[in-house]
This record gives structure tokens, sequence and C-alpha cells, in this order.
């Protein structure tokens, strides 16, 4: 493929994953007039369980399948380079689409913060989570993270660690931001608990398969980095810290 349709295609792939993005912060904010987590198509709690916990899981297969080295691999055999991470890109906006599109609310309520300043304070929590997963990405190469830099390249950069910014307190910021995003909401309803709950741990075990990938890629320079920064809060001590340190 040559760079102008490929650039063109993770142009395309990179816009239409925005227009999702745009749509995941209103859905979780239960605004506008499609479905949102809170409104929606009527199902009884069971269905409602079971069909959203499918759409959820066939969003983390793909994550999954797409994440992994021996799977990129293969793809590199159908796909051209430029256009593999802008494949995943597109591919996974639409499957998160999908999720907003098809979920189905329970809107029975586990809190309601209704008072003042509790109830700004929630949604302030909710902006600055976007604000640090989207922000995130800029801190170490937004193009490069959505595909458009391989398209215009010919493909991936050698991985190079850099620990700037936010990297410098979490070794994931953009899930930090995203678990804020999840789960600040001044009206929390089981179907809202559900979704939160759901990607929590699917953000935890796609951590872990993480950590190992950067250990492999990245070498010693990372593991140093993981000894002395936390996973997602900033302040807390890394597992074994302390006895890395008394290596060092």
């Amino acid at each position: 493929m040559t760079r102008v349709l490929a650039t063109a295609y993770a142009v395309v792939a990179y816009l239409a994953f925005l227009a999702v993005i745009v749509w995941a912060v209103a859905f979780l904010a239960d605004l506008g007039t499609w479905t949102t987590v809170d409104r929606g198509p009527v199902a009884a709690p069971p269905i409602a369980v079971a069909v959203d916990l499918l759409l959820l899981l066939v969003f983390a297969l793909h994550h999954s399948f797409f994440a992994r080295t021996s799977v990129k691999q293969r793809l590199s055999r159908v796909l051209a380079p430029r256009i593999e991470r802008s494949t995943y890109v597109l591919t996974a906006g639409l499957l998160l689409a999908l999720v907003l599109w098809q979920w189905r609310p329970i809107p029975a309520v586990i809190w309601h913060a209704h008072a003042e300043p509790w109830r700004a304070a929630l949604w302030a929590v909710f902006a600055l989570g976007w604000l640090i997963a989207i922000g995130s990405t800029f801190m170490i190469d937004h193009l490069e993270f959505v595909g458009i830099r391989q398209a215009v390249s010919g493909g991936s950069r050698a991985a190079a660690f850099q620990a700037r910014w936010l990297y410098a307190f979490v070794r994931h910021p953009l899930m930090l931001g995203l678990l804020l995003a999840f789960w600040a909401a001044p009206t929390m309803t089981w179907g809202h608990a559900l979704f939160a709950a759901a990607f929590s741990a699917y953000i935890a075990i796609g951590i872990r398969f993480e950590e190992r990938d950067l250990r492999a890629n990245l070498g010693e320079p990372y593991r140093r980095y993981a000894r002395r920064t936390p996973a997602l809060v900033p302040g807390l001590r890394p597992r074994g810290g302390r006895r890395a340190r008394a290596r060092i």
C-alpha cells in the first residue's frame, strides 16, 4: 500500500476512533439522545447482564488478540506494516461502538450524590480521568499510538523507553485515567457498576500482560523503572521496591 493511501486510511481510522471516544464520554455521563449507560433498550436484569458481558467479552478478546506478539507477527504477513496499527485502532473503535450501541441498562441505583460540593467533585474527577487518559497518549507519541506515524513512515519504530510527565509518577497513566472516568459518577446504577467493574478487571489483566511484554522488549531499564514507579497509584511503593533498592 502506498504512503498516501495508508495515511488516508490511518486518518479515517483515527477520526472514527475519536468519534467513538466522544460517544463513550457522553455514554458514561448519560448525555445525548442515543443509548447511554443508564438509558436504552429495556431488558430483564439477567438478560441485560448476559448481553452486556458478552459485548464486553468480544471487545476484550479483540484487544487481547491483537496485543499478542505472535498475532502481530502473523498479521504482518497479511497487513502492510503501514496499516497494522491503524487497523487495530479502527476495529477497536468499531467494537467499542458496538458495546455502546447495544448496551442494556440496569437502572437500579446504588448511590446518588445530589448534594454539593460532592456532586460537582465527582464530575470533576470524571473529567480529570478522561483528561489523564487522553493526555497520557501525548506524553509518549500520540501519532504512533493511533497509527498515523506508522502509515507515514512505513512501520513501527524500535521501542524506546521514556519516563516523562505522568509516566514519572505511574507506569500506566492511561489506565489510571480510565479507572477514574469509569467510577466517578454522581449517580451509580448497577449497569454503570457492571461496565466499570468489567473494564476494571480487564485493565488489571491487561496490565499484567503488558508488563510482561514491556519487560521483555525494553529490558533492564524498564525493570529498574518498575521497581521505583507504581503501576497505578502515585506514591504507592511498588511491590518489591524496598528489596530492589537494597540490591542496587
